[in-house]
């Protein structure tokens, strides 16, 4: 495991090489070299996001057996709500380690990682507390905002148990990247599914055995959390793969975060800025008429997209890892060849599942629900869907380029202006004032995501490779100290 991580880190491309007179063989044989490589950091990260996936679904399952409808419509709320507030603001604030530490690592400044990885853990437990508090009160804010007491009540009690996973979390999503960025992928894996394979019987027990009723799906979701991060911390304290990057906490990590939160809070708006738009459509949705069948068909739609993205979520964080390092070692020419490889994953991923789910355009209703009318619904919605999944696979890939690259702040503009400046004024323009319900909700979100991935796409096409490596030196060689381990 050791070697193929560290064959897996290695640059492609040494730089300064000349490739002018290479013939179509040997390209041929770099493309299936960085093929193999982002292989084997992408499957892996696949099956983890799935897993962790999982905790979330399977509590919800669980809940969903419980008498009566007030459990699930309380959990299902009280998760959505802690995903959108909490839990996808410290994933896309650890985001920024991809490149911070990919391209630390890449340049073999490996006490960086150490450095950069605390100063994200301190950051993120920090942002917790407010976000702590928040949740605290939840309940009460939703009465406010009009929802029913009785659901409002109950999403209150199910959120509050997921503080302690919350804080958790503000450690894992750093330590994910500290392990991700150095190409260590299976003991994510291995941990994930672990991970999963505890928490079903434990909230079996949590829900039905003990007094705890629904809030014990949240309350194992929390124990979960911190079981996965004990297995992580276990094999960075015992790994050998781990010595040279492993240091001890020191005051450089406290004195930097400002440097840190330069990267981490657009990183966090790229990411949430999509994210909340499409919740914020499920919101929507409810205001449509019959919104018990239009907010089940969107509900489903959204599941399915996703589970589905869990591909192009593995790629591009397989591509960000592989940029990151090129850039680092300073091989515009190797971050270059790994973009286009993650792309061309990305394009074959968008046919494959989008054709697949068409030809299934039928049956993924029937996955979801046995009445009629959803699954009628349902699957005219499929072809919406299947550009959401291509778009998805696109942009999913592209998004770990730009971590790798350090565009994040050009991202969060990207998202903004395709999402909220002209996807949600769609969506409401076709949905409610052309009375096009759930189906021109979707499709307003489609065009900004249609705009999204071409935007993104144009940035990464006309991106000058030896300019961002320089960059990326720049900014690695820029600390006291540093200047000394420049080749």
């Amino acid at each position: 495991m050791a070697a193929a991580a560290e064959e897996a880190a290695l640059p492609l491309l040494q730089a300064g090489e000349d490739h002018g007179q290479k013939g179509a063989s040997w390209w041929w044989r770099q493309w299936m070299r960085e093929a193999g490589r982002v292989g084997y950091l992408a499957l892996p990260m696949l099956v983890a996001s799935l897993s962790r996936y999982a905790v979330q679904v399977s509590s919800n399952m669980m809940v969903g057996h419980l008498p009566g409808v007030l459990p699930l419509s309380s959990a299902a709320i009280a998760t959505s709500l802690a995903t959108v507030s909490g839990f996808s603001l410290l994933i896309g604030m650890a985001s920024a380690l991809e490149t911070l530490c990919g391209q630390a690592y890449g340049a073999k400044q490996y006490h960086k990682l150490g450095v950069h990885t605390y100063r994200a853990v301190f950051t993120l437990l920090i942002v917790c507390i407010p976000l702590s508090l928040l949740w605290v009160f939840m309940g009460e804010i939703l009465v406010l905002l009009g929802q029913d007491p009785l659901i409002a009540q109950g999403a209150g009690r199910y959120i509050v148990w997921l503080i302690p996973g919350l804080f958790a979390n503000a450690v894992i999503q750093p330590i994910t990247r500290f392990l991700q960025t150095q190409s260590l992928i299976f003991p994510l894996l291995l941990s994930s599914v672990a991970t999963m394979a505890i928490h079903i019987p434990l909230c079996y027990m949590m829900v039905f055995k003990t007094g705890f009723g629904y809030t014990g799906a949240a309350f194992s979701i929390s124990i979960s959390y911190w079981l996965n991060l004990c297995m992580l911390v276990a094999y960075i304290m015992l790994s050998s793969s781990c010595k040279e990057t492993r240091t001890p906490p020191t005051i450089e990590a406290f004195k930097g975060v400002d440097d840190f939160l330069r990267l981490a809070l657009p990183s966090a708006f790229m990411m949430c800025l999509e994210w909340w738009s499409f919740e914020l459509l499920i919101l929507m949705s409810g205001l449509l008429p019959n919104p018990e069948l239009q907010t089940s068909v969107l509900s489903i739609c959204l599941t399915s997209i996703t589970l589905l993205y869990a591909i192009p979520f593995g790629i591009g964080a397989a591509g960000s890892t592989r940029v990151a390092n090129e850039l680092g070692a300073g091989n515009p020419e190797g971050a270059r060849s790994a973009v286009r490889v993650v792309m061309s994953m990305a394009v074959m991923d968008a046919v494959i599942v989008g054709g697949a789910l068409l030809g299934a355009q039928r049956l993924v209703g029937r996955a979801y629900s046995s009445e009629k009318e959803v699954i009628s619904f349902v699957a005219t919605m499929v072809p919406l869907v299947c550009v959401t999944v291509a778009t998805d696979a696109l942009q999913g890939v592209l998004a770990g380029v730009a971590r790798g690259c350090g565009w994040q702040q050009l991202g969060a503009y990207v998202n903004l202006g395709s999402f909220y400046l002209l996807g949600i004024p769609m969506a409401i323009l076709l949905g409610f004032l052309l009375n096009m319900g759930a189906r021109g909700l979707w499709m307003g979100v489609v065009c900004g995501s249609v705009t999204q991935t071409t935007l993104m796409s144009a940035i990464t096409f006309f991106t000058d490779w030896p300019k961002m490596a320089e960059k990326a030196r720049e900014r690695l060689f820029s600390e006291p100290g540093s200047r000394c381990l420049l080749e």
